[in-house]
C-alpha cells in the first residue's frame, strides 16, 4: 500500500483519535478493493472478513425478504466505516452490501482489528462511537417506518441529502431506490414525489432535485401518520 494512504486514513473521521502507530499498523495490511457498479461486496450471513471504509463510491447496504423486497438500511459514501456489528458478534456479515456505483474500499482484517482493540483503547472507542452513531441512525429508521407516512419520510431525506436546496441526482438515484430506502413500493413512491411537484416543494429534472420552499418541506418532514 502507498505511503500516501497513511494520510489518507488519518483524513477518515474514524481514525481521528488514533495516534500514529495504530495508523501504521493499519498500513502495512489493509487491503484496497475495487468494486464495479452493482457488484456484491459481501453477502448477509457470509463471514465477516474485516473492516471496511470506502475510498471513494457510493454504496448501500440491505436486507432482502424472501420474496424479494429490499429495505436499505444505509447509504455508504466517501470516508464512511462499516461492517463493525460482523466484526464483533459472531463473524457473519449482518447485511448484504452493493455497490451503486465504481467504488474503491479498504479492508482491515477481522483478527488485526480485534487484536488491535485488546491492545489500544483508542481503536475501541472509535468502534464504540461508530456503533453508536448507528444505533442512532436504526432507531430514526425504526421511527420513520412506523410513526411517518412516506410522503413525510421523503421529504426528511430530500432535506438531509440537499445542498444550498439542491440534491444532485446520481446515476443510481432511481425511484426504486428511493422506494427501497423509504420501505415502501414504488407506485407509493411515485404519487408521493408528484404530489411534492405539485404542492410547489420540489422541483425535479434528470439531473437533480431542487427544494424549493424548505419551510413547508421542513413541516412536512416532521408529521406523523
Amino acid at each position: 500500500m502507498p505511503a500516501k494512504a497513511l494520510g489518507n486514513l488519518s483524513s477518515v473521521p474514524f481514525f481521528a483519535k488514533c495516534d500514529t502507530e495504530v495508523l501504521e499498523i493499519i498500513q502495512q495490511s489493509v487491503t484496497s478493493l475495487r468494486f464495479a457498479a452493482d457488484e456484491i461486496v459481501f453477502l448477509q450471513g457470509e463471514q465477516c472478513k474485516g473492516l471496511y471504509i470506502v475510498q471513494e463510491g457510493w454504496l448501500k447496504g440491505v436486507i432482502t425478504s424472501p420474496l424479494g423486497r429490499e429495505q436499505i438500511i444505509r447509504l455508504l459514501g466517501p470516508a464512511d466505516v462499516f461492517n463493525e456489528i460482523g466484526l464483533l458478534t459472531d463473524g457473519r456479515n449482518q447485511v448484504t452490501v452493493l455497490a451503486l456505483e465504481d467504488s474503491r474500499l479498504w479492508v482491515i482484517d477481522r483478527k488485526l482489528m480485534l487484536q488491535l482493540m485488546k491492545e489500544y483503547p483508542q481503536v475501541c472507542a472509535a468502534i464504540a462511537r461508530n456503533l453508536a452513531e448507528r444505533v442512532l441512525h436504526l432507531m430514526k429508521l425504526v421511527e420513520d417506518l412506523s410513526l411517518r407516512t412516506v410522503k413525510s419520510r421523503m421529504a426528511r431525506i430530500l432535506l438531509e441529502n440537499s445542498v444550498d436546496g439542491i440534491i444532485i441526482r446520481r446515476r443510481w438515484m432511481t425511484q426504486t431506490e428511493m422506494a427501497a430506502r423509504l420501505g415502501s413500493v414504488l407506485d407509493v413512491v411515485n404519487r408521493a414525489l408528484n404530489a411534492l411537484i405539485e404542492d410547489g416543494l420540489i422541483r425535479v429534472d434528470r439531473q437533480r432535485i431542487q427544494i424549493m420552499n424548505k419551510k413547508r418541506l421542513e413541516e412536512l418532514a416532521i408529521l406523523e401518520d
